[in-house]
């Protein structure tokens, strides 16, 4: 039985879908673009400060789950700009440590609200 994920410390959902889903040992939660958490507004205008918006979120959904990054198995990122890995990839790995998943990057045409980072993962909990 699935139990659904619902926390302040990321934004809610801004469609028909939940934050995240934990079935079995396994949480997966929904992608994160750059919103604040309180206002539902997007933050930032750069890749950098919006994937470190992002990894905040993603950080909110983990705790709710009672888990974090150390138990990431897998995350999905999404760039509006490919050319902007590099600099995506420094707060990308901040995030996580030295302990990284495995992971899909790829660029794509758009996000919601114009973002330019979205980022998905599946962890154990």
């Amino acid at each position: 039985m699935a139990k659904t994920i619902s926390t302040n410390e990321a934004p809610q959902a801004i469609g028909p879908y939940v934050q995240g889903k934990i079935v079995g040992n396994l949480l997966f939660a929904s992608g994160q673009i750059a919103l604040d958490p309180a206002s539902g507004e997007l933050v930032g205008t750069t890749i950098e400060e919006q994937t470190k918006q992002v990894m905040d979120n993603v950080a909110g959904l983990l705790k709710a789950a009672g888990t974090d990054f150390d138990h990431v198995v897998k995350a999905t990122c999404f760039l509006a700009d490919i050319s902007e890995f590099a600099k995506f990839n420094a707060v990308y790995a901040d995030a996580f440590g030295q302990e990284f998943p495995a992971r899909s990057a790829v660029g794509v045409a758009g996000l919601p609200k114009g973002a330019l980072v979205e980022v998905e993962v599946i962890a154990e909990v």
